[in-house]
């Protein structure tokens, strides 16, 4: 399989826009992608939103923020409090969000959902993300859940055992709130991996998977 590299120059700076609907959804999408790429490159500015979170939510977003994004030349982090489940409803307001966020940066790389997840509030963070940043490099991540809506990624990023070991650590380790759930473990989480890992031949047997639209090489 054909491979391509983000550059050849590791200390050339790379911007990075991560986009979640949610506290934890940037982690479990790509939280492996941005700990590979924080750990290659040495100058990563990277911008975090999370649209939706209130209370200990909240709280958790911002502890994982800091955590996944510790190796990064510079680190903003945006937590909004959007309402769960009314994403759709309160569209205009999102994407007045949108357009500021347009104003203030030109990202490199663009991590948002997938376009075709049932979750109401992940399609349309991904539907704005296309609709406002029009000529860049978008990479849609997954979300595996009850709906049964992940589907057959053409972008595969390689992570080795140590990486995606960290990735959910870390996620367990800060977002208590969802510890209830019966998707949310370990070994999900790294079902997932290897899943990917087998589709696109990965090294060291784990991947994430990405919808890429458009690229140019």
């Amino acid at each position: 399989m054909k491979t391509i590299g983000f550059t050849s120059q590791k200390n050339q700076s790379i911007t990075i826009l991560c986009l979640g609907a949610h506290s934890d959804d940037i982690e479990i999408g790509c939280g492996g992608t941005v700990l590979r790429l924080l750990t290659e490159y040495n100058n990563v500015d990277a911008h975090w939103v999370v649209f939706g979170a209130s209370g200990i939510r909240n709280a958790e977003a911002l502890v994982s923020a800091d955590k996944f994004l510790m190796m990064a030349r510079s680190k903003h982090v945006v937590v909004e409090n959007f309402k769960d489940g009314f994403f759709p409803y309160m569209g205009g307001e999102i994407k007045t969000f949108f357009e500021k966020l347009k104003q203030e940066i030109n990202p490199d790389i663009i991590f948002t959902h997938y376009r075709h997840d049932r979750h109401q509030d992940h399609r349309l963070i991904s539907e704005l993300t296309w609709n406002t940043f029009r000529d860049h490099l978008i990479l849609e991540y997954e979300i595996m859940k009850y709906d049964g809506d992940i589907g057959n990624p053409n972008f595969f990023v390689h992570l080795d055992c140590h990486t995606c070991q960290k990735k959910i650590t870390q996620i367990e380790e800060t977002f208590k709130s969802q510890s209830g759930h019966h998707w949310f473990n370990e070994s999900a989480f790294f079902a997932l991996l290897r899943l990917r890992g087998i589709e696109c031949n990965a090294p060291e047997s784990y991947a994430e998977g990405f919808y890429c639209r458009k690229i140019v090489i």
